[in-house]
C-alpha cells in the first residue's frame, strides 16, 4: 500500500502563503487538464516566477526524501521542470524531465537517460488525477530505475491518487471537481476559464 507523507503546521501555512501571495492559488470557474471543472485552481507557474519562492517550494518537496540517497529527480514538462531542478538542488541530485510524445505519452529526450537500479524521485507541481505522473512512470520504467517515490507541492485529489509507491505532498486538498454536464458553476452561468491557455 502507498505510504503518504504530508506537511503539517507552520510549514503548511508557509506553503499556502507562497501560493496565495504569488497569485498561484485561484478561485473562480476553471477547466482542469482532466477536462473536469472546479472552483479552485493552482497555477503553479505563478509561484515559480519568483526564484526564492521556487527554492522554498523545492525544499518543502525535498524534505521527506532526505536520507533516501536520491540520484535523479524526474519531472514532467512543463509542471515538473523548475520544481524538479529545485528539488534536485536540495537533495544534491541530478534533474531531468520527460516531454509529451505525439502519441499522447511521455518520453525522455535530449539525451536524458536512467540506469538500471538508479534511485529516482518523481516530482510534479500539482496532482489532480495523477495522469501526467502515470505517463512519466510508464516512460521511465523501461530503464529499470528504483523509483523511490512521488513528491508534489499539492495533491488536489484529497488523498485518492495512488501511484503504488511512497508519496509525499506538501499540501493535500479535497476540492470538488465536476464533469462538464453536471457542473453547478456552469448552471450558474459563471464564465469558464482556461488558466493554462
Amino acid at each position: 500500500m502507498q505510504q503518504r507523507d504530508e506537511m503539517i503546521g507552520k510549514e503548511r501555512a508557509d506553503i499556502e502563503g507562497i501560493l496565495k501571495s504569488s497569485g498561484a492559488w485561484l478561485t473562480g470557474h476553471f477547466l482542469l487538464t482532466s477536462g473536469k471543472h472546479s472552483d479552485q485552481f493552482l497555477l503553479m507557474a505563478r509561484a515559480f516566477e519568483h526564484p526564492e519562492m521556487g527554492r522554498r517550494l523545492g525544499e518543502a518537496v525535498a524534505a521527506p526524501w532526505r536520507g533516501e540517497k536520491i540520484a535523479t529527480v524526474v519531472g514532467p514538462a512543463m509542471g515538473g521542470v523548475i520544481l524538479g531542478y529545485e528539488v534536485a538542488r536540495a537533495l544534491g541530485a541530478r534533474a531531468i524531465y520527460t516531454e509529451k510524445t505525439e502519441q499522447g505519452g511521455m518520453a525522455l529526450r535530449r539525451g536524458f537517460h536512467l540506469e538500471a537500479g538508479e534511485r529516482v524521485l518523481v516530482v510534479e507541481d500539482a496532482v489532480s488525477t495523477g495522469g501526467s505522473v502515470e505517463k512519466l512512470l510508464a516512460a521511465i520504467r523501461a530503464y529499470g530505475p528504483d523509483i523511490v517515490g512521488v513528491g508534489a507541492v499539492a495533491d488536489r485529489s484529497g488523498g485518492r491518487v495512488n501511484f503504488g509507491v511512497r508519496a509525499a505532498f506538501a499540501l493535500t486538498f479535497d476540492w470538488p471537481h465536476h464533469d462538464p454536464g453536471e457542473c453547478p458553476l456552469c448552471r450558474e452561468g459563471r464564465p469558464l476559464s482556461r488558466p493554462k491557455g
